[in-house]
């Protein structure tokens, strides 16, 4: 399932939106990511008709289980990225943004390194609590 990572940044958005608000809309969209209205139509367009999204008679948009399913793959690298760069002293903008760089780059392969590795640091900070 090969997607651009534009694409994967909408499907994150809209994932983080549902999760943030319930209801996601385009201008929702826009205003998250500070992009045009005319371009998140654009994309809403194309991932609609990629099967990625759902958009209903009152303009909510909603993830497909195969939009869901990659939206929660890049969330999850994008969350467990930036808490290791947290973990290791990165300053939180540089964090972020890094983590939103490496999150569409990384193999599946280096990527459930990193979480074993993290999840192994989290453990270990918890134990010893």
């Amino acid at each position: 399932m090969q997607i651009r990572e534009s694409a994967e940044d909408y499907l994150e958005t809209i994932l983080i939106l549902k999760n943030e608000n319930g209801n996601v809309r385009s201008i929702d969209i826009a205003h998250h990511l500070g992009f045009s209205r005319p371009s998140v139509s654009i994309a809403m367009k194309n991932l609609r008709e990629n099967g990625y999204i759902n958009v209903s008679p009152d303009a909510l948009i909603t993830l497909t289980p195969k939009g869901r399913e990659i939206a929660e793959r890049v969330y999850e690298r994008h969350q467990v990225l930036t808490d290791c760069l947290l973990r290791l002293g990165v300053n939180p903008n540089d964090a972020k943004a890094d983590a939103c760089r490496l999150e569409h780059d990384l193999s599946k392969d280096s990527f459930a390194k990193i979480k074993a590795y993290y999840l192994q640091v989290l453990a270990a900070d918890s134990s010893a609590d």
